[in-house]
């Protein structure tokens, strides 16, 4: 079981098609003036010793906010997994921390709720009350070859590999909106509202 102090590496999945925004890069799109992925990185830097980002595209302006950026080594935008694998050989420390880049209203406890709550399992996935969040989600590094074993056979889901490990499910159903995020010009236009009303 991690603790508070322990090492922890975050990893921001940025590395998406955008396909419901026509293409758009979703990291890199405009909320109040500031892109998606800094205002993760915003909330998620205090949380943790360090950040990393999984892209596939725009590798320079991501490679400019200051962090060390990563493509997958699969092809054809893969999925969230293949991001989190990437993450999992290269980072440093012994619990990599999974966040999407077009959540920008991240819990600011995230890391902490889900440390104190993963027990003696690999897995602590997020559920906001209403659904699981899988890529809101505590890994530990030993799970690297399972998870590229399910790659390789060509598997995708992120859900089913989450659970076909020991895992934790650990609720925030008492902070859903944390897991606003954004796929469509209207989720675009209701973030800016709900930016208004409660973020300021």
């Amino acid at each position: 079981m991690p603790t508070k102090t322990q090492n922890l590496t975050a990893v921001i999945l940025a590395g998406g098609q955008g396909s419901r925004l026509g293409g758009l890069d979703k990291g890199l799109i405009q909320l109040q003036q500031i892109s998606l992925i800094q205002h993760v990185i915003n909330r998620i830097k205090p949380q943790v010793t360090e950040i990393i980002i999984s892209a596939n595209r725009n590798l320079d302006v991501y490679t400019d906010l200051g962090f060390s950026v990563y493509k997958d080594e699969i092809s054809d935008f893969a999925g969230p997994l293949a991001g989190i694998l990437k993450a999992l050989q290269q980072c440093q420390s012994e619990w990599l921390l999974t966040i999407p880049a077009d959540s920008p209203f991240i819990a600011d406890d995230l890391a902490q709720r889900l440390i104190q709550n993963i027990e003696d399992n690999k897995i602590a996935i997020a559920h906001d009350g209403e659904r699981l969040q899988p890529t809101f989600s505590l890994i530990h590094k030993s799970l690297e070859s399972s998870l590229k074993d399910f790659l390789q056979k060509g598997e995708r889901k992120t859900r089913v590999w989450m659970q076909q490990q020991p895992h934790t499910i650990v609720d925030f159903s008492d902070q859903a909106d944390a897991f606003i995020n954004i796929n469509t010009q209207e989720e675009l236009n209701n973030a800016e509202k709900y930016f208004d009303s409660v973020m300021r």
